[in-house]
């Protein structure tokens, strides 16, 4: 009897605690929230140069309350640490964005301004006019027609993109001048709403583009693909991180001399957005 006593003391007291504890969970006045979100998460950050390497800078982030860091340099938002260091290999000025994460998903971003004096000699973008930014740009690229209709690219201001359907296809090119046994990264930001039965392929081939003919030369560097699962929803970002299919973006060349640079999209839908790319870029390595 005296053990059933203890049991139902037990009990007693193990709610009172669980009660406490709840309630001490309580804001003092309605409407303060929970306390365990930082509505004020600081997402300031600094810029410093790295001694020596004129392209390369450290950001620092502001560190108190912030749980995790994303980061932004102009292709969409990626998870880093509070400290990156990041290489800015062309002239120009960047917009940097940092978002800090707080407790309770709490959010806040911050951007600032870096100016790059002159692109890195080895890293330099060979791709000219890969932003779109205006017709100088714009001039750098041709249209290859490969079927009659129904697929077509437009140029924008600061991006490029490829609209249409019904199986048809349609591709942009340049001629880009490379070194002999040199190894080259392609990439670009790439972004749409979603498609069906589509594909948008990337190719860097010497073999010159012939108008209304095909082109599918030495295979796919990298791409989108939805029969291979991406694409098939909205999908932001670079080509090197949410493409599936291609065999590498990483190329080299036998001889040196002229290549071509060349996206080609087509399929059933290419979405309502369609696809749209900017920043392309070809780059070197030592």
């Amino acid at each position: 009897m005296i053990k059933i006593i203890n049991i139902k003391y037990f009990y007693f007291i193990m709610v009172l605690v669980a009660a406490g504890s709840i309630t001490s969970c309580q804001p003092d006045e309605i409407g303060s929230g929970n306390g365990l979100a930082d509505p004020e998460v600081d997402a300031t950050f600094t810029v410093t140069p790295v001694e020596g390497q004129p392209n390369n800078f450290t950001f620092q982030a502001a560190t108190e309350n912030v749980i995790s860091s994303m980061w932004n340099t102009g292709d969409g938002f990626y998870t880093g640490d509070t400290t990156e260091e990041l290489f800015l290999p062309d002239a120009g000025t960047y917009t940097i964005y940092h978002t800090a994460i707080g407790r309770g998903g709490e959010t806040n971003t911050v951007s600032q301004e870096v100016v790059v004096a002159q692109s890195d000699p080895v890293a330099g973008n060979l791709v000219k006019g890969g932003k779109f930014q205006n017709d100088e740009d714009r001039n750098q690229w041709t249209v290859l027609n490969i079927s009659d209709s129904g697929t077509i690219w437009t140029f924008n201001d600061g991006s490029a993109t490829v609209t249409g359907g019904g199986y048809n296809q349609q591709a942009i090119y340049q001629a880009i001048e490379v070194q002999a046994n040199k190894e080259y990264t392609i990439d670009m930001k790439v972004w749409g709403s979603g498609a069906l039965n589509t594909w948008f392929e990337v190719y860097a081939s010497t073999t010159p583009p012939v108008q209304n003919q095909d082109y599918s030369a030495d295979g796919r560097r990298m791409g989108l693909s939805t029969w291979d699962g991406c694409a098939n929803g909205a999908f932001e970002g670079k080509l090197s991180i949410v493409g599936c299919v291609g065999s590498g973006n990483k190329v080299t060349f036998d001889q040196s001399g002229t290549i071509y640079l060349l996206m080609k999209s087509g399929g059933e839908s290419l979405g309502s957005t369609g696809i749209s790319i900017t920043n392309v870029e070809m780059r070197g390595s030592n």
